[in-house]
């Protein structure tokens, strides 16, 4: 990548200049929408997606700039360096290889020597025989019970795309298993999830990379207590998705974590990044079945592919990371929104949002140089039509941010087609999504100030054919591209999360107190600040 600061590029200062023009009254999207050739000049399609940008603040000198920007910063070069195994995770010397986790052909991927690819086919393995073997009731519980539920206990990316993954295809689950997650170390969480499995019917699967997460592990000792308490064996009921050697990778060691089976997950895939690692691809295979995780699979893949091959005008997820900088860095949005019109998508946004800020939210580059503008911005969401009863308020006559608009065509309910106002519930739902990106575009001038929509407020739309595994796959991998490209373009490092690690050591310390506190009542808070202490003293009967 240029060593230039990013700032003084040519190419940026163009860009900074041109935003100024997209300013004028003329270049409103009222007036740029209604050129006729508008959504053929931008928008792009390809592996089953259709991505509209035509409604995005942008003209063709904006996008050809942007292109530009992209070629300077040499990102397609560095993504092809990440998908060969080179060390882009820089600051933990590590290749990010989420990618390979997907890529079932037969090559080899070699990274210091082992052959990654392999690993990740034999983990694979690992997955379709005990998933067969849970689903054909030979792997079964302490008392006999075949396996009805499995709960996930993980958090941040050891959980939230695996959940985006199995509500958005909830309706192919034909397994006779109920999914269920345990994330929060909130005891009301753990209540929640134990009032609705049967105990002796029930997988739990701890997924910690060093099962040492202070949360998954107070989960899984909270569990396995759990389970000691109603008879059952916990080496009958756990499995893990950990790292090799770690402290629930050992089922033949009576002194370490109690584990049925441990699948592997691998340091060159971050958490957030691993849904089709060991620690999607284990709970996803025992609630839809192995063969439509592979689908899965196969489905992120086919978007790594066009990721990684196509030209940069005709690439979809770069194309949305140039617009996402575009809108951020020169237009000034700090916000963006991701509405899915699909009520299986729900957890969507969710997990988009640890994936990009977690990853983007960075506040120096790769080699430790302050970044000089703004990265990552703030993603939220919700459903449509849910979203337009919520927020939508603020998006149309409140502070603009642009929105990531999600259609589906075909509904995995095709069969409810009763007519409300003359048309169906699906037809209702895309009357709207096909409504709201004009409305925001366009808007409506008034007299009556109160009934005025200015309008030119930026948003795209994907279409995608149906909600199949491929096709949530191709969505998930996306979105991980586009958070890999904008990274690219800053020089930050999209991989290492270094942001978690402050409040994490300073509850350490309160834990520490907490603890002495349980030992003895009179231990001393005497090196605690002020601040602290009242919350201490608070909590101090609980």
């Amino acid at each position: 990548m240029s060593t230039f600061s990013l700032v003084d590029l040519d190419v940026w200062r163009r860009l900074t200049r041109q935003a100024q023009v997209m300013s004028r009254p003329d270049m409103h999207l009222r007036q740029l929408t209604a050129a006729p050739d508008r959504l053929t000049d931008f928008s792009l399609s390809g592996t089953d997606f259709f991505y509209d940008f035509s409604r995005q603040r942008v003209d063709r000198t904006v996008m050809s700039l942007l292109y530009e920007l992209a070629e300077t910063r040499e990102i397609g070069r560095r993504f092809r360096a990440m998908t060969a195994g080179e060390i882009v995770n820089t600051t933990e010397k590590r290749a990010a290889l989420h990618t390979a986790a997907r890529d079932l052909t037969e090559k080899s991927l070699l990274v210091d020597g082992l052959d990654i690819s392999a690993e990740i086919r034999r983990v694979l393995e690992e997955i379709r025989e005990f998933s067969t073997a849970v689903h054909a009731g030979k792997l079964v519980g302490a008392s006999g019970k075949p396996f009805r539920h499995v709960v996930v206990i993980g958090i941040g990316g050891s959980y939230l795309a695996t959940e985006c993954v199995a509500r958005a295809l909830e309706a192919l689950a034909d397994k006779g298993m109920s999914l269920h997650f345990l994330a929060n170390v909130d005891i009301h969480d753990f209540g929640r999830v134990v009032s609705r499995i049967d105990p002796e019917a029930t997988l739990w699967l701890v997924v910690s990379k060093t099962f040492t997460t202070a949360e998954t592990m107070a989960n899984a000792n909270q569990a396995r207590r759990f389970m000691e308490a109603q008879g059952l064996d916990p080496a009958r009921h756990f499995v893990a998705v950990t790292a090799k050697g770690s402290p629930g990778d050992r089922p033949d060691d009576p002194a370490a974590f109690p584990v049925l089976r441990a699948f592997h997950m691998f340091d060159f895939i971050g958490g957030r990044y691993s849904v089709t690692s060991a620690v999607g691809g284990v709970a996803l295979s025992l609630y839809l079945g192995y063969d439509r995780f592979v689908d899965f699979l196969h489905g992120a893949h086919d978007m790594d592919v066009h990721a990684l091959t196509a030209a940069p005008e005709k690439n979809m997820p770069l194309t949305a990371a140039l617009i996402s900088i575009w809108n951020n860095n020169f237009l000034g949005y700090r916000e963006q929104a991701i509405i899915p019109y699909a009520a299986p998508l729900s957890e969507l946004t969710p997990h988009i949002q640890q994936l990009y800020m977690e990853s983007n939210g960075k506040s120096v580059t790769a080699d430790g140089r302050p970044v000089e503008v703004p990265t990552g911005v703030i993603i939220f969401g919700e459903p449509g039509t849910n979203a337009q009863h919520s927020f939508f308020q603020l998006a149309h006559q409140g502070s603009p941010f642009p929105i990531d608009f999600i259609g589906v065509i075909r509904p995995q309910y095709d069969q409810y087609r009763e007519l409300s106002r003359g048309v169906t519930n699906h037809q209702e739902l895309w009357a709207n999504l096909i409504s709201q990106p004009r409305a925001l575009a366009e808007g409506r001038p008034s007299a009556n100030g109160h009934k005025s929509f200015d309008g030119n407020r930026p948003s795209s739309t994907l279409v995608i054919p149906e909600l199949s595994p491929a096709g949530i796959g191709r969505l998930i991998a996306f979105y991980e591209a586009r958070t890999v490209y904008e990274a690219f373009v800053w020089g930050i490092n999209p991989f290492d999360q270094f942001g978690v690690e402050l409040g994490k050591t300073l509850a350490g310390d309160i834990r520490k107190h907490l603890a002495g506190r349980n030992q003895d009542p009179a231990h001393s808070l005497a090196d605690v600040d002020p601040i602290s202490r009242h919350y201490l003293e608070i909590l101090k009967n609980f």
